[in-house]
């Protein structure tokens, strides 16, 4: 049976601390910031807070400050703090921040979809090659990352990509994995660069 293209963005499956919080640490988001959704990968601007799709820059272009996997902010329209799985940017007070929770584990693995080829998906001989991602387009909905593996970009050794790719979904057996070969399968990559691991080249 084929795969399908249903991104979900980064799923944490292994990491430092112990599920569900794999250690999760605070940052903030400023109320300006484009909707980020969980999984989404985020990155740091120079106010310190982090952001990801538009208001960010491009995937690639700059090193990871994690990912996001919710937030918490003071409603304008409730009147009281609430906690989203995703940042909506709106429902907030202009020139304020909401408290964003995002994973920055160095040893942190994820489950993340393959996109961008209708044909040719991750195959075991390029375990070890770095990758790049895109964002695609998450859902309000559920809050959901649509995030991905973007195939074009493999195989590739540049040493600032922000993810290795480690391995294979191989369970449950025939969904996504090595016995669902081809497009859009499911694979398991780790950071190369983030801001608490870094792997690019000393001068």
């Amino acid at each position: 049976m084929a795969n399908t293209f249903a991104p979900f963005g980064f799923s944490q499956r292994t990491g430092t601390g112990s599920s569900p919080t794999y250690e999760q640490i605070e940052t903030k988001i400023a109320a300006a910031t484009a909707a980020i959704f969980f999984g989404d990968p985020v990155v740091r601007l120079s106010d310190g807070t982090v952001a990801g799709n538009t208001t960010g820059p491009a995937p690639g272009t700059a090193i990871l400050a994690g990912i996001f996997v919710g937030c918490k902010w003071l409603s304008v329209a409730q009147k009281r703090q609430v906690w989203g799985n995703y940042w909506p940017s709106a429902d907030i007070a202009a020139a304020t921040t909401a408290l964003a929770y995002i994973i920055n584990d160095p040893n942190a693995q994820f489950t993340v979809q393959v996109g961008n080829s209708t044909t040719t998906g991750l195959v075991a001989g390029n375990i070890g090659m770095n990758v790049q991602f895109a964002y695609g387009a998450g859902t309000t909905s559920n809050g959901l990352s649509g995030a991905y593996i973007d195939i074009a970009t493999v195989p590739a050794t540049t040493n600032t990509l922000p993810f290795r790719f480690t391995g294979l979904v191989s369970d449950p057996p025939g969904q996504n994995g090595t016995t669902s070969p081809g497009a859009y399968n499911w694979v398991v990559v780790a950071f190369n660069n983030v801001e608490t691991k870094s792997l690019t080249a000393q001068n």
